[in-house]
C-alpha cells in the first residue's frame, strides 16, 4: 500500500490496498462501531426523528471502558454536574457520529470490491473517494487510533520501547498496526491539503 493520494484528473483521494489490508481495515473499523454501539448511550433509531432530536435522555457518567473514556473524556474536570449534562446532551450523538465514520469505510471498502469474506489471494483494492467521504475516513483513522494506543498502552516517545519488542510479539504487531493506521491518516491529510 502506498497511501492516498489526490487523483490529478478527478481531484478524488484514491489509494490501493492488498485484500489483506483492506480486510484488516474493515475489521478495525468493525470492532469500532462495535464498541460505539454495544450501550445504552446509542440513539435509538426507530424513533420519530423530532422525538430523537429533543431526547437528551444520555449518559451522565464516563465510560466504564478505557477507549470509550478517552474518545469520550470530561469536558469539565473541575465540575461534576457540568460534566454529567454535557455528555447527557452530546454523547450518545457523538458516538452515533463515530460509528457511521466507521461504516463509511466498511462501506467504501467493500464497494470498492472486497468481498464479504477475503479468500484470494493477491487480490488488490482500489478505493476511490470524493472529498467529503475522504474527511469522514480521517476522522474515523483518528478514532481507530486513539482506541489502539489506549489499548496497547502507548505513551508519549516511547518508540523505543516499542522498537525492542522481539517482530513475533503480539504486542509488537499491534503497534505495527497502529503506526500502519496513522501512516493512512497522514497520507490521507496529505491528499486533502495538496488540493
Amino acid at each position: 500500500m502506498n497511501g492516498f493520494t489526490r487523483h490529478r484528473r478527478s481531484g478524488r483521494v484514491i489509494a490501493t490496498f492488498t485484500g489483506f489490508e483492506a480486510e484488516l481495515l474493515r475489521s478495525l473499523a468493525g470492532q469500532l462501531v462495535e464498541l460505539l454501539r454495544n450501550e445504552a448511550a446509542v440513539p435509538n433509531d426507530a424513533r420519530d426523528p423530532f422525538e430523537a432530536m429533543m431526547d437528551f435522555t444520555g449518559p451522565t457518567n464516563e465510560p466504564d471502558d478505557p477507549v470509550l473514556a478517552r474518545l469520550f473524556p470530561t469536558a469539565y474536570l473541575e465540575d461534576e454536574e457540568a460534566a454529567a449534562e454535557f455528555r447527557r446532551f452530546t454523547e450518545g450523538s457523538l458516538r452515533d457520529g463515530k460509528a457511521q465514520a466507521a461504516v463509511a469505510i466498511i462501506d467504501g471498502l467493500e464497494e470498492a470490491g472486497l468481498p464479504p469474506e477475503l479468500t484470494e489471494d493477491g487480490l488488490m483494492i482500489d478505493v476511490e473517494l470524493d472529498e467529503p467521504t475522504a474527511e469522514v475516513w480521517m476522522r474515523s483513522f483518528t478514532d481507530l487510533r486513539l482506541a489502539l494506543a489506549t489499548r496497547l498502552g502507548v505513551e508519549e516517545d516511547d518508540e523505543e520501547y516499542w522498537a525492542m519488542l522481539p517482530d513475533d510479539d503480539p504486542r509488537a504487531q499491534a503497534h505495527d498496526i497502529y503506526e500502519w493506521v496513522g501512516y493512512l491518516q497522514e497520507t490521507v491529510v496529505q491528499a486533502l491539503v495538496g488540493r
